[in-house]
């Protein structure tokens, strides 16, 4: 790894210092005595200390780059840690009513419930964004908190694999779902408060109506998504025999289109229809996309400082040019 300086203004006398060379190697190299004739000098020959007398210059201005280098601070970075980041409060609200063990969604040619498909989908969902608050409510007759705004995604996830079709008394009260998911959101800083609300029904439950949720969700300037799942007319409905043996019947259940583009539009969120597995894929991937912001990371850098490699090996060389301009190219006056 190349390795990084705390202060590289100081390497700029590193030139400095080379022009210096040179001019004291011109310097050196004027004659101190004139001949009438090169071919007398010629003749004297040239010992290999005369060869190699400018080695004790080099050595010293090797000292004083490396000293230089040591000086402008080198240092490897080790690791850089994140210490915040700001995102988005998101909560996924999700319908468990008993029309979602409606199979009328189709993987590898098997049929799959609504809900099972809409918990993978929402799993990856949560997956792609690592750096928001995610929380989880669902509703039915009534809406509870399955997990509260967290960042902890692993934990998040933990519990969506626990939710299931019949813990709550089978109704679908939109309403309550919003408004369950604004009590999540009312103490959230974040800068974008986003819920993202999933039903396969008509609101026929609860004590709120979904667009007066919907209108406290636009005081609160908190953005509603909301999708429609499941296809529309005749679906496969799963259900047990006397035997135990898994039989289906055809069965149809309504969807409350008009009221969830308004919700949606009230609150200046988007309305989506999940006809298929495929769509149900595609409006999470452009709800991801929609709701992305600039995260600014704040963190900080762990260097190891290197100026002692260079203070190491100045000293070297100047111990190794002591030695020979005080021994093979000692000079006598």
């Amino acid at each position: 790894m190349i390795p990084e300086f705390k202060t590289p203004l100081v390497l700029a006398l590193v030139p400095l210092l080379l022009a210096l060379f040179w001019y004291q190697r011109r310097k050196q190299e004027r004659a101190s005595f004139r001949f009438p004739s090169l071919s007398l000098v010629r003749q004297l020959g040239m010992t290999w200390r005369v060869r190699w007398n400018f080695l004790p210059w080099t050595l010293r201005i090797l000292v004083l780059i490396l000293l230089v280098i040591a000086l402008a601070g080198p240092r490897k970075l080790l690791a850089q840690s994140k210490l915040a980041t700001e995102g988005i409060d998101i909560v996924l609200a999700l319908d468990v009513s008993g029309s979602m063990s409606a199979e009328d969604y189709v993987i590898n040619a098997q049929r799959i419930s609504r809900l099972d498909i809409i918990k993978s989908t929402v799993e990856n969902f949560v997956i792609q964004r690592p750096d928001d608050r995610l929380g989880l409510i669902v509703f039915g007759s009534q809406a509870y908190t399955v997990c509260p705004l967290t960042s902890d995604h692993a934990w998040l996830l933990e519990n969506l694999h626990q939710v299931r079709i019949g813990v709550i008394e089978d109704a679908t009260a939109i309403g309550s779902g919003i408004a369950t998911s604004l009590l999540r959101l009312k103490n959230s800083k974040a800068k974008s408060r986003v819920i993202v609300l999933l039903t396969d029904g008509v609101n026929n439950s609860g004590k709120i109506q979904p667009l007066d949720a919907a209108k406290m969700a636009q005081a609160l300037g908190v953005k509603i998504y909301t999708i429609g799942a499941g296809t529309t007319g005749i679906v496969p409905f799963p259900y047990t025999d006397e035997f135990g043996n898994k039989r289906y019947e055809q069965a149809q259940f309504d969807l409350d289109e008009d009221t969830l583009k308004k919700i949606a539009d009230m609150t200046g969120g988007e309305y989506f229809r999940a006809a298929d597995t495929e769509s149900l894929r595609h409006i999470y991937d452009e709800i991801d996309k929609l709701e992305k912001t600039k995260i600014e990371e704040k963190g900080y850098k762990q260097y190891e400082p290197l100026f002692w490699y260079f203070v190491s090996a100045a000293l070297g060389f100047l111990a190794l040019e002591i030695i020979l301009t005080n021994s093979v190219f000692l000079k006598i006056p």
